[in-house]
């Protein structure tokens, strides 16, 4: 069953079924991470929340779906971009997660894991 990423509930809620990952303040609001880093955060937008990313990633995101992936001048520079939420492709979304997910892993959790998705 493919996730649904209506709100930021729904986020948190996905981000803390993968594995070793806990609700620890970020920049004052808790927000799942990894190993102490974080995966997602509520953002500074309404109607969208940040999730971390490495710049490729970005960039061939923000090209590829405007209509989900966004960012403002705030974003512009950070390892991160805005999702915004019910958007058409969640497995994509549920992807990028993961991906954040994998990219704060440490060597045993990303072997136990799998592959990067």
């Amino acid at each position: 069953m493919t996730p649904r990423f209506d709100s930021w509930d729904d986020v948190i809620a996905f981000a803390c079924a993968l594995p070793d990952v806990e609700m620890l303040p970020f920049y004052g609001t808790p927000c799942p991470k990894l190993n102490g880093k974080a995966l997602a955060s509520p953002g500074r937008e309404p109607g969208s929340f940040a999730v971390m990313c490495t710049p490729g990633e970005k960039e061939m995101l923000l090209e590829t779906d405007p209509d989900t992936f966004w960012q403002t001048p705030h974003y512009e520079g950070w390892h991160a971009l805005l999702v915004r939420f019910r958007s058409d492709d969640p497995g994509r979304v549920a992807n990028v997660l993961r991906r954040a997910w994998w990219d704060r892993a440490k060597k045993a959790q990303r072997q136990a894991f799998g592959e990067r998705p």
